[in-house]
């Protein structure tokens, strides 16, 4: 029986300017980032990973390649874990994409018109590409413990496919830069071990 482990990356340029980065290249780890992913490495030293699948942009390709320097092991890159396509709202300012259409991230979750007609990806179809990698380390790692290294919304989806969390819900839930949330399947089904899991020390840092 092994467990399925997501991990958010590091803080990165896009969450201390405040900017919708999506899948823009040139966002970096923050230095506050790669000591996360240090730290986080050391924490995964006990729990035998066996392989370290990572989204192909670089904040979470960087923190997986740190990560895999603690465990021994190298990262394979996986589309299915990208961060969200943001069409037109990519590049955007938070303030700026709430003043000119409202709380987005809510009605993402929503699945409001907005999103699509903005050229977003939608909530059902992160859920959908995260469900197939999910099944595929179900498939080719039965009985170990597999890092899947991705971004806030993939995690999300995942936790949302286990609880049946509502739209309000997902919303007010953060995932925390350089957490785990921890997966075990028991009798065909998954159930959550953790959700936030972190070196002590990051518990009164705050999420970022």
């Amino acid at each position: 029986m092994g467990l399925i482990i997501f991990l958010r990356h590091g803080q990165a340029q896009n969450n201390t300017s405040r900017v919708l980065a999506g899948r823009a290249p040139g966002v970096a780890l923050t230095p506050k980032g790669v000591t996360q992913a240090n730290d986080i490495g050391r924490f995964l030293k006990s729990l035998d990973i066996s392989h370290i699948y990572a989204s192909p942009i670089e904040r979470a390709h960087k923190t997986a390649q740190i990560v895999g320097d603690h465990v021994g092991l190298p990262t394979t890159v996986d589309e299915r874990l990208y961060e969200l396509e943001m069409g037109r709202f990519s590049g955007m300012a938070y303030d700026d994409l709430f003043a000119k259409h409202g709380n987005v991230f809510l009605k993402f979750y929503q699945g409001d018109p907005t999103i699509e007609e903005n050229g977003v990806e939608t909530f059902a179809q992160v859920k959908n590409r995260v469900l197939s990698i999910v099944d595929h380390v179900r498939r080719e790692h039965s009985g170990k413990n597999v890092l899947l290294v991705t971004h806030m919304d993939p995690i999300k989806a995942m936790i949302s496919n286990v609880l049946n969390l509502n739209a309000q819900s997902l919303f007010e839930l953060i995932i925390a830069n350089a957490s785990l949330t921890i997966l075990r399947e028991e009798q065909g089904k998954f159930s959550l071990s953790a959700i936030n899991a972190m070196n002590p020390d990051r518990y009164n840092q705050g999420p970022f």
